[in-house]
């Protein structure tokens, strides 16, 4: 032990064991929109080759990423609420952060290859069934929209379900690409509506994947959450009584809805530390960190 340094004795209620935010209630939502995409997947599948659409194939194509990508999220939401051991202190919590970012990369590879084959039916257009297209396009539109309705409520807590609900989202956007190519190839006859409807397609999924990316990447680069101001941790801090100064102060995501802290105190009388750490947990706390680890001092030491 450091000269100087103290062992706090933390409040009873911070000793936690972390798992994911996720319930059974997420678990049930999950495998329900799992069925309903599975089963558009192959309907579209069907359909867009008796029609020859591109659209729908797209739009199928990307289903086919989406089953593997809720039925990747549903695993990993099953595995991160294991406990945390010896081995894995923090338990398997970014388990549904490698998921999300893995899913991202999907979604990216999904758009490029949409893309490509819209380019090769751009040059040598192909013919399409607009009647068929647009019936296999409604009801790929409606199973989306349940699917959608059902993944929404509490997608934007955790990015493991909201890269689900983003794979689901973009087959709607992609449902709705398809009617339109549908009404446009039947009401004009343009069959080059069908390529050109999927590149913007596309160019949503590309969107999607690259926020998703990033999102991923940040937390597993423990970047500082973006909700979150250093700056502002710092004076919750600094302006708790008998608090000098802080420094070594870090933030970060360990996963989507647990934010860990980590600071040293410095602090003017030894005799306050506990009081000083409550203090620091409570302030913390209303900022949205679970995990708060604090190491006072009576002065800085350095490394």
């Amino acid at each position: 032990m450091f000269p100087h340094e103290e062992t706090l004795v933390l409040p009873a209620d911070a000793h936690c064991t972390y798992r994911a935010p996720i319930n059974v209630e997420t678990r049930r939502r999950l495998t329900l929109a799992l069925a309903i995409t599975t089963l558009v997947m192959l309907i579209e599948l069907a359909g867009g080759w008796m029609a020859g659409s591109l659209a729908l194939l797209a739009d199928a194509a990307h289903m086919l990423a989406d089953v593997a990508a809720l039925g990747l999220a549903l695993i990993a939401a099953w595995i991160a609420q294991r406990p945390a051991t010896p081995q894995r202190s923090f338990g398997f919590l970014r388990l549904e952060i490698l998921a999300a970012l893995v899913n991202g990369a999907v979604l990216f590879a999904i758009a490029i290859g949409i893309g490509v084959e819209a380019w090769r039916r751009m040059r040598a257009p192909a013919a399409v069934n607009g009647s068929l297209l647009l019936g296999v396009a409604a009801i790929g539109f409606v199973a989306n929209l349940i699917a959608v309705v059902i993944l929404h409520r509490g997608h934007q807590h955790s990015l493991n379900q909201r890269a689900a609900y983003l794979h689901v989202l973009g087959d709607l956007l992609g449902s709705v690409g398809a009617i339109a190519a549908g009404v446009i190839v039947l009401a004009v006859g343009w069959v080059l509506a069908d390529p050109v409807i999927s590149v913007l397609i596309g160019a949503l999924v590309l969107v999607s994947a690259w926020r998703l990316v990033k999102e991923s990447s940040d937390v597993l680069l423990e970047a500082t959450p973006a909700h979150i101001a250093m700056s502002d941790v710092h004076d919750r801090i600094v302006s708790v009584p008998g608090v000098e100064s802080v420094h070594d102060l870090h933030l970060w995501t360990v996963t989507s809805g647990v934010v860990a802290m980590s600071g040293h105190l410095v602090v003017k009388n030894p005799s306050d530390n506990q009081p000083i750490l409550e203090a620091v947990q409570d302030r913390m706390r209303a900022l949205g960190i679970a995990h708060v680890t604090v190491q006072v001092e009576r002065e800085p030491i350095c490394d």
